[in-house]
Order: structure tokens, then sequence, then C-alpha cells
């Protein structure tokens, strides 16, 4: 698993997280702003007018938000070349997808984790078992992100981490 995937590179997305999710007015946002509604300091070329400025203008919410990477695998692998401005279905699509995908990320991102304590090898290949089932071999699509079931999946993850606490106990600080 490539580290790079797991981190928000903003150039290589299209804004998705500025459109596709909600906030609501409070210390971490400046006004209420629906889901599918862009952003009014998001540029027409995707980036934010007042990155540079996001706490002071009330913003810290999109300081402290991070896709993991989802935003660009969305953009670049399952949707490469086209953009959620084309169309309402494209749209809806795409920001299916960075919620979805978001969750797919965060969920390989603790299994990395785990992976630096010192497994049994019982424990190594239900690791990678579970690696392998949210890295499919030709990619994340459409109709396979939809179909995967990330709810019974997840629980799944946290019972494999749960079953992990006997070895982060043995560790040596």
């Amino acid at each position: 698993m490539d580290e790079a995937m797991l981190r928000a590179d903003c150039a290589r997305c299209e804004g998705l997280c500025c459109v596709g999710l909600a906030f609501d007015r409070s210390e971490l946002f400046a006004y209420d702003k629906p889901a599918g509604i862009a952003c009014r300091h998001l540029t027409s070329c995707g980036a934010c007018s007042i990155h540079d400025d996001l706490a002071a203008r009330g913003f810290a919410g999109c300081m402290r938000y991070d896709c993991f990477g989802a935003g660009q695998r969305v953009c670049q692998e399952m949707f490469p070349g086209r953009s959620w401005r084309e169309s309402a279905g494209v749209a809806r699509a795409m920001f299916d997808a960075l919620r979805a995908m978001r969750q797919v990320h965060e969920l390989l991102l603790l299994l990395r984790e785990a992976g630096s304590l010192r497994l049994s090898p019982h424990e190594q290949e239900r690791r990678t078992a579970l690696l392998l089932a949210l890295q499919p071999a030709g990619g994340w699509t459409q109709h396979g992100l939809r179909a995967f079931e990330i709810g019974s999946f997840r629980q799944d993850v946290r019972a494999f981490l749960a079953s992990l606490r006997a070895a982060t106990a043995m560790q040596p600080p």
C-alpha cells in the first residue's frame, strides 16, 4: 500500500469536499452550507480562495478535515477527466464515491497502523486479507464501491483491531 495514496493532495482533486459535504455555522465554519452546493470560497479551478487564511476567516473545520487521499482517488481513478460540474448525476456519483472512499481510506490507515505491531502469523494473515478486500485488484469502480458493504466490513475491521489489544499491551514503550 502506497502511503502517499492515503494523504490528501488537493491539487489532484476537484474540490469534492468543498462541494459534496455540508457544514453548519459554528466555531468551525463561518456559514451554513448544504451538501451539493459549492463553498463560496471555491474557485472555478477547484482551489480555495482563502486557504492561507482559513482559521482567521472562520473555517477552522476545513483545516481539520482530512479526506485521507479519497478526493484525489475518486477524481483521478474513478472519474478521470470528469468533473462534478458536468451534471447533477455526475456530481451525485462523485460525492457519494467521496464519502465511501474516505471510509475505505480510514480503514486502510487503521490497518496500516496495525501492521506496526508484533502480530502473530494468524493476525498478520487476517490483516492482509482485510487490506486486500479494501484494495481490489482492478481498482475501485463506481459499481464496486457502491456494492461494497462498508458498514459490515467496518465491523470486521473493528473486531480485528479489538482482538489486537493483547498485542498492544505487550509492545515495549
